[in-house]
């Protein structure tokens, strides 16, 4: 019988905890960043690959989709990759550091335009009477 460091047994498996924890520490680093580009990005979610090699960082914007503004936020990222792996790299503890990828999240800005839509249906339409059937 194999002995475990630590006692309890894990919640959820290596690879969701190793998400959520890459995930807070780029998301604080970049809250410490001194780029105007980046004050609006908020990090949506991380996939980091089992063996270690990527991580690949989900963000939204505010605003509407702007090619302009992502091509922006992209290259600000860019720029600051480094940091934000070596923020992994100190805090995480893991043997191998992930590649940090950048990818934008187009569920979010999906999901706004269709509240969006929606809201402006029901604009239109009159008051529903709740006692009609």
């Amino acid at each position: 019988m194999s002995r475990r460091h630590g006692g309890a047994p894990r919640p959820y498996p290596r690879t969701a905890r190793l998400n959520e924890l890459v995930h807070e520490i780029v998301a604080d680093a970049l809250g410490r960043m001194d780029d105007d580009r980046l004050s609006l990005v908020t990090v949506t979610a991380v996939e980091v690959e089992p063996d270690l090699r990527h991580a690949v960082v989900w963000f939204s914007t505010l605003g509407d989709a702007d090619p302009e503004a992502d091509a922006e936020v992209l290259e600000a990222l860019g720029h600051v990759r480094g940091r934000l792996q070596a923020a992994v790299a100190r805090q995480a503890r893991t043997k191998r550091t992930p590649e940090l990828l950048f990818r934008i999240d187009e569920v979010s800005r999906t999901a706004a335009r269709i509240e969006e839509i929606l809201t402006d249906l029901h604009q239109g339409e009159p008051p529903r009477d709740p006692s009609a059937g």
